[in-house]
C-alpha cells in the first residue's frame, strides 16, 4: 500500500500564473506598475499560485475586446505557451467580455485581481459572519459574469419564443444569485444590530479599532499589546474575522481593543461593502489606530488608499501609528519628517526589543491610548442624592464604576465618565468633581 501511495502524485497541481499590468499613459499607475504587480505577486503566492512572469503594457484605453491590445495578445499566447502558464492574472477589473476573449484567444484560465482578492478571502474567512461578507461579494461579482462562467448546460440560440434551454438555465440562475444576494444582506444587517446590541452591553470602556493596508502589523500589534492569540503571518489578508481585546494601559485604565479587515489598493467598492458589517466596529470606535507599515517605499500611497475607502464612514480620532520601526535605518528622523503631516504620529514595533532605538516597541502607543482613556472618561466623584435612583442606573449603565459610598443621604460614586455624561449629570444640578 505505501509503495502504491509513492506512485501516485495525491498533492494537487500548483497554478503557474503569469501576470500582466496594463496602466494608462500619464496616469500615477504608470509610474508605480512594477510595484503594483510585485503585490499582484504576493497576491497569487497567497492563494497559493505560482509566478513564472510577468509583462507591462501602457495603454492610452482599455481595449473593448481584451483590455490590452490585439498585440499584445498575440505575444502572450507565445510567452504563456513557453512559460507552461496554466492562469493569467491581470491587474485591471475586466469586463465580462474581455475575460471571456482573452480566455479564448489564450486559451487558459483569466483572472482579474478582484477574482484573486477574492479567491483568498475563500481561503481566509473563518466566522460564519466573514463567510457570508465573502459569499455576498462572490455573488455580487459573478452576477454580470454568468455567461462566461456557466458552463452546466449547452446554451441553444434560438429564435422569439424558442429560447434554449441554455440561455433558460442563465436566467433561472441569475434569479437564484439575485435572491440569495437579498437574503445575505439581509442576514449581514441582523449581524450589524446584533454587534451594535453587544456594544451596549459591554463594560463602558473607551474603544479603539485598529485599521489599515493589509499586512501593515495591524494582527501583530494586537498581540504584542493584548497577548491575544491571533493568526500572525507576513501574507496579505492574512486575517478577515474583527477581534476584540481588553487591554491594560496604567493608571488603572483599560481599553476594548478591535482588529478590522486590511484594505488594499483597487479594492472594489462592493467588496467594501460587504465587509460594512465588521467596519462597524471602526465607527463605534472612541480612537482609530490608523497602522501604517513605515517600512514600506509606497506607505504614503497606502495611508491614501484606507483613507480614500473609509471617507463615507463617520469616524472619529485618528492617531497614526508608524509600524515596523524596526526595519528603519533612522527611526528618530522618519518620526521628525511624518510628524510635519501628522503631528500626533507615533512609531511601534511588534517585535520584541525592535523598537529599543526609539524606546519600547509598543510601550509608546499604550501610552497613546492611556492619555486618550484619561481624556475620554475622566475619574470623577458625582455625589447623587438618595432619591435620584434614574442618575444611578445611568451612572452605573453608561460609565465604569469604581467606587460607591453612601453619607448623609447622598451616594458619592466615584467612576470614569464620559464628557458627555458628566454634561448631562451637571444639567441635573448633580455635584461633579473631576479627580485629577
Amino acid at each position: 500500500m505505501r509503495r502504491i501511495r509513492q506512485l501516485i502524485d495525491i498533492q494537487p497541481s500548483v497554478e503557474r500564473a503569469y501576470l500582466i499590468g496594463a496602466p494608462r499613459k500619464g496616469s500615477g499607475e504608470a509610474m508605480q506598475v512594477e510595484e503594483h504587480l510585485e503585490e499582484l505577486a504576493r497576491l497569487a503566492d497567497t492563494a497559493g499560485a505560482e509566478v513564472v512572469g510577468r509583462a507591462v503594457q501602457r495603454i492610452e484605453a482599455p481595449n473593448p475586446n481584451y483590455y490590452i491590445g490585439q498585440g499584445k495578445v498575440e505575444e502572450l499566447r507565445s510567452v504563456m505557451k513557453d512559460t507552461h502558464a496554466t492562469l493569467l492574472l491581470v491587474d485591471e477589473p475586466l469586463s465580462p467580455a474581455q475575460g471571456v476573449n482573452l480566455e479564448k484567444a489564450l486559451n487558459v484560465r483569466v483572472m482579474d485581481r478582484t477574482e484573486v482578492i477574492l479567491d483568498i478571502f475563500v481561503t481566509r474567512a473563518r466566522s460564519h459572519e466573514a463567510k457570508m461578507q465573502v459569499e455576498l461579494a462572490q455573488l455580487e461579482y459573478l452576477l454580470p459574469r454568468l455567461t462566461r462562467m456557466w458552463t452546466h448546460l449547452s446554451r441553444i440560440r434560438g429564435g422569439i419564443g424558442l429560447r434554449g434551454p441554455g440561455e433558460t438555465q442563465l436566467e433561472t440562475d441569475r434569479r437564484v444569485i439575485r435572491r440569495k444576494i437579498g437574503t445575505l444582506r439581509r442576514r449581514l444587517e441582523g449581524v450589524a444590530d446584533h454587534r451594535a446590541n453587544q456594544r451596549m452591553g459591554r463594560r463602558a470602556l473607551p474603544g479603539a479599532a485598529l485599521i489599515g493596508y493589509t499586512n501593515a502589523g495591524k494582527s501583530s500589534l494586537l498581540k504584542a499589546l493584548t497577548g491575544a492569540d491571533v493568526l500572525v503571518e507576513d501574507r496579505l489578508f492574512a486575517t478577515l474575522d474583527t477581534v476584540t481585546r481588553e487591554l491594560d494601559v496604567g493608571d488603572g485604565y483599560r481599553f476594548r481593543l478591535s482588529d478590522t479587515v486590511g484594505f488594499i489598493r483597487k479594492l472594489p467598492h462592493h467588496l467594501v461593502a460587504s465587509f460594512r458589517a465588521t467596519l462597524e466596529e471602526a465607527r463605534g470606535a472612541d480612537l482609530l489606530l490608523h497602522i501604517v507599515d513605515a517600512s514600506h517605499p509606497a506607505w504614503e500611497e497606502q495611508v491614501g488608499v484606507v483613507e480614500s475607502a473609509l471617507e463615507e464612514m463617520q469616524l472619529g480620532r485618528v492617531v497614526y501609528v508608524f509600524n515596523k520601526s524596526d526595519l528603519l535605518p533612522d527611526p528618530q528622523a522618519f518620526l521628525a519628517s511624518v510628524r510635519e503631516r501628522y503631528p500626533h504620529a507615533v512609531l511601534s514595533s511588534a517585535v520584541p526589543g525592535g523598537g529599543s532605538r526609539i524606546g519600547a516597541g509598543v510601550e509608546q502607543l499604550r501610552m497613546v491610548l492611556r492619555n486618550s482613556a484619561q481624556a475620554l472618561r475622566p475619574l470623577a466623584r458625582v455625589r447623587v442624592p438618595l432619591g435620584e435612583g434614574k442618575v444611578l442606573a445611568t451612572l452605573h449603565r453608561e460609565a465604569e464604576v469604581v467606587h460607591e459610598l453612601q453619607e448623609d443621604g447622598v451616594v458619592v460614586v466615584t467612576a470614569r465618565v464620559e464628557a458627555v455624561l458628566l454634561g448631562r449629570l451637571r444639567q441635573q444640578s448633580i455635584e461633579v468633581e473631576i479627580i485629577p
